[in-house]
């Protein structure tokens, strides 16, 4: 009976131990971290469908470099093949995963330099409505990806704290990469009209 009792009253110990060295705690957080990755995912999902509904648009109003289409749609079809498993949100997979999403980017830039030189296209209101989609989606990304840095950044504190990093190593919790401006980011881009 003794030793029945001693095992309840040192699981319960333990059970208030881990709950107070934050193991719950640190459960939720990483949720959070999953849940904000799923939004950045979300938000470029959404930019991909977009592109598209971008392309045909352009297709249908201006004749010019088919090459810049192509680069468009090769872009968004490597980029929808880089996916990162949440629990695997490692830098050297946040950095794959934002370098393909980079080459979106700047198909993207390149064809809406090249609709410069076409205004018939930019005053079609189909072409106005996506390119507004588009610069919309553009802001929703950057919402998602700072909302995501945020929850790493509280989830990561909370696993590097003492006691919290005693139970986190026990248990598994690692470190979280988050986004990292991409290289030449810090220099302003060169505007030629």
């Amino acid at each position: 009976m003794k030793k029945a009792l001693l095992t309840i009253v040192g699981a319960l110990t333990l059970m208030v131990t881990m709950s107070g060295c934050g193991y719950n705690s640190m459960v939720s957080l990483d949720e959070n971290v999953k849940s904000k990755w799923n939004q950045v995912e979300t938000q470029y999902q959404r930019r991909s469908d977009l592109i598209p509904n971008l392309v045909n648009t352009v297709k249908g109003a201006a004749k010019f470099e088919q090459s810049t289409l192509t680069q468009v749609t090769e872009a968004r079809a490597k980029a929808t093949q880089v996916t990162i498993d949440p629990d695997k949100l490692t830098p050297e997979n946040i950095e794959k995963f934002q370098a393909a999403q980079g080459q979106v980017s700047q198909a993207l830039s390149r064809l809406l330099m090249v609709t410069e030189n076409y205004p018939q296209l930019k005053a079609t209101e189909q072409f106005r409505d996506v390119s507004a989609e588009l610069a919309g989606t553009e802001n929703r990304i950057a919402v998602a990806r700072k909302d995501f840095n945020e929850a790493v950044q509280t989830y990561n504190t909370k696993v590097r704290s003492f006691p919290t990093n005693l139970t986190a190593g026990m248990f598994g919790f690692k470190q979280k990469a988050g986004f990292k401006a991409e290289a030449g980011a810090e220099k302003a881009p060169k505007v030629e009209f």
